[in-house]
């Protein structure tokens, strides 16, 4: 590319970046306003897409198809086609065509202009929900609410909601400045969300380790009010019920919890997801039913990018109640952020996770891609395996335990979570390192007392599946060493790194290993898995795995991993060396 270019659109508003340019990083904060990143080859051509949804939520935060069209017109030095720029400034120029207030008892779409009502009625189940139409006008019913955001969100046509929203009943929360203080960043995140009149509901999207559930406690404290808070396990309705006893004037008696066998409702009620998706059928909705008959004034989805289907549910039905969306990556691989968009609301603070870790809130993050050879016999299994097979025999391959070995060995003396997707591997990979292990199998009581001897107690090393991706407060991990993972999991990359973003006491930088089988499926899943965080600014050096088996431990505080003697030779170990080069 040529280095005075270092951007070009493409007609169908894909954008090229070349990500060598000595601009990238401005270039990269410019596009990430309202563009999303969908490739990332390292040390190549950067690939945006510009979508609708993109768009939209540029246009909530304040930008316009016109200046969306200048900013992209400057950086392709190349210039835009007129044709371009109209569809920019069109396709933007949707949000705030369609407005949503009261009217009685009932709500009234009001369009821009008769061809903007004409365009909605004909999408059938939009036109199937609105009754007392004008040329400009349509009226709906009050319980079709969330369900006609939704569709005509999904038919290209965002709604900008002005209904009231209910007070719900008062609750005196106040922050215990003496014990907390909110930092300067989630202050802002607050009043953004509060400030937010053009709606009802928002998401606040702030880097993980940054802090999301003391930013909900602050948003909770300044609108006064009962609040539902919902979030993806019982370990994170426990993390929310401490740092509310630790941090606010609450009463134990405020807070109920409503997950497991405790079924509590009070003026702050914790609940779980699975709760209400209940296996989707008629448990979720009794849940559902009991949750809806108290007057809550505020909503928390926790984690609202993974919210199921029988939550969307929830999120549509409850459409006068203030929502609130927390999340590190408002990203689904489901195609879904519509419905985020439409039912929860959109971005009201989004703050880059370097920005942070330049302040120091954030802990440094050294990225590495480790590379793993194939035993000779896995390989030929590989290569006789179907798509979706291939992707597990990569992720489960036994010569990544010497690896893990080798680094746990290399970090003695950090906090080190080892990380993975399958539980067999999972459970080899404990046996192996001495470690205990934590699973959606291992009773509640027992994930309490493990993460607590990480957090606060002689554990160094802990084996978790997918269960820690989310709401596990563990500030001293340092190391985190991936060895599977979901497909192309954006978020779950990011919420795995997010793991080790604590600030470390000692000041220290942070490390995660991502373990790759190569010349496999594995590698180019890898490829997608980063994208997110490459967006973000991170960068993933490479390292191979017969290195790491020949280094010497970074420390002297213990010369091997506990659980047994590093296997460094027979096959596996000519395997690594044939393949270190």
């Amino acid at each position: 590319m040529d280095r005075d270019c270092p951007v070009i659109v493409q007609q169908d508003l894909t954008v090229f970046a070349d990500s060598a340019h000595p601009d990238y990083p401005l270039i990269r904060s410019r596009l990430g306003r309202y563009a999303e990143l969908v490739k990332s080859p390292d040390g190549g051509m950067h690939v945006y897409r510009i979508t609708p949804l993109s768009l939209w939520q540029a246009c909530a935060s304040g930008l316009s198809g016109e200046r969306i069209a200048e900013d992209l017109d400057r950086l392709d030095a190349r210039g835009l086609t007129d044709a371009m720029k109209a569809h920019l400034v069109r396709t933007a120029g949707r949000y705030g065509r369609l407005v949503l207030e009261d009217d009685g008892e009932r709500l009234l779409l009001s369009a821009a202009d008769p061809e903007t009502m004409r365009e909605v009625l004909a999408v059938p189940a939009a036109a199937a929900i609105l009754r007392e139409r004008s040329a400009v006008s349509a009226a709906a019913e009050r319980d079709r609410h969330g369900a006609l955001k939704r569709e005509l969100a999904k038919a290209g046509w965002p709604v900008v909601d002005r209904t009231r929203w209910q007070g719900g009943a008062r609750l005196p929360l106040e922050l215990a400045e003496d014990r907390v203080a909110l930092r300067d960043y989630q202050r802002e995140a607050v009043r953004a969300f509060c400030r937010s009149g053009g709606g009802a509901g928002g998401v606040i999207v702030l880097p993980c380790g940054a802090g999301k559930t003391l930013t909900g406690i602050g948003v909770m404290a300044a609108l006064g009010c009962e609040t539902l808070i919902l979030t993806g396990s019982v370990t994170s309705v426990r993390q929310w019920k401490r740092e509310l006893l630790g941090g606010t004037n609450a009463r134990e008696e405020w807070i109920g919890e409503y997950a497991g066998r405790r079924k509590e409702v009070r003026p702050i009620t914790i609940a779980t997801y699975h709760m209400l998706a209940a296996g989707g059928g008629d448990g979720g909705r009794r849940h559902l039913d009991v949750l809806r008959r108290r007057e809550w004034g505020l909503i928390i989805y926790d984690e609202v990018h993974l919210l199921p289907a029988p939550v969307f549910r929830l999120a549509a039905d409850v459409q006068t109640v203030r929502r609130l969306g927390l999340t590190a990556t408002l990203v689904r691989e489901d195609g879904l952020e519509h419905d985020v968009f439409s039912l929860i609301g959109p971005v009201r603070y989004d703050l880059a996770w370097r920005a942070l870790e330049t302040d120091g809130y954030l802990a440094k993050v050294r990225c590495v891609e480790v590379a793993v050879p194939f035993s000779a016999a896995d390989r030929v299994r590989y290569w006789s395996a179907g798509r979706r097979e291939k992707h597990r025999i990569a992720g489960e391959n036994p010569l990544k335990d010497d690896v893990v070995q080798k680094l746990v060995e290399r970090h003695a003396g950090h906090k080190i979570l080892v990380i993975g997707q399958y539980l067999g591997q999972l459970e080899r990979l404990a046996a192996r390192l001495g470690a205990p292990m934590v699973s959606g199998r291992t009773p509640q009581h027992r994930r309490d007392e493990r993460f607590a001897a990480f957090r606060d107690g002689p554990l160094d090393v802990l084996v978790v599946s997918k269960v820690a991706n989310f709401a596990v407060d563990l500030p001293d991990a340092s190391v985190a060493i991936q060895v599977s993972g979901s497909f192309g999991s954006r978020q779950e990359e990011a919420q795995r790194v997010g793991r080790i973003l604590r600030p470390k006491r000692d000041g220290r930088e942070a490390r995660f290993y991502t373990l790759v089988t190569e010349d496999s499926i594995e590698r180019e899943f890898a490829r997608r898995r980063r994208r997110f965080l490459v967006g973000q600014g991170y960068a993933y050096g490479e390292e191979r795995a017969g290195s790491i088996l020949r280094a010497a431990p970074e420390t002297a505080d213990r010369s091997r991993a506990p659980g047994g003697e590093p296997a460094e030779t027979g096959e596996r170990a000519e395997c690594m060396q044939r393949n270190a080069d």
